[in-house]
């Protein structure tokens, strides 16, 4: 899930992510704004919106990377279970456009080399 000030800056990312063999899943907004750029991403419910949401696939081993930025209070007490369920199960967690664009960047490099 990304803030709304985000959701341009992301696509490029998750192209890259997708690119290199990620599966996608985000909550509502981001999920259109992935779709309207014609990236495959699967939606999530977030975390107050009821269950199945992202700390139960996190809890079930099913989430390899999280970017997550957040803006306002709410937000950021409401990413405090993905947070904290990110370190129990030893998930990557970003919450900044620019850091997740530097692993995506690193994993399509790294993908290019095993390609050789």
């Amino acid at each position: 899930s990304v803030r709304d000030g985000d959701k341009k800056a992301i696509v490029p990312v998750a192209r890259q992510l997708a690119n290199t063999g990620f599966e996608l899943v985000a909550t509502g907004g981001t999920t259109e704004t992935l779709h309207a750029d014609s990236i495959a991403c699967e939606r999530i419910n977030k975390v107050t919106e009821g269950r199945p949401h992202i700390v139960d696939q996190i809890k079930n081993d099913e989430i390899d990377l999280i970017i997550n930025t957040t803006e306002g209070k709410r937000s950021i007490s409401d990413s405090f279970s993905i947070r904290r369920e990110a370190l129990n199960h030893k998930v990557t967690y970003f919450t900044t456009v620019a850091g997740a664009q530097a692993v995506a960047n690193s994993l399509s490099k790294l993908e290019d080399l095993n390609n050789r």
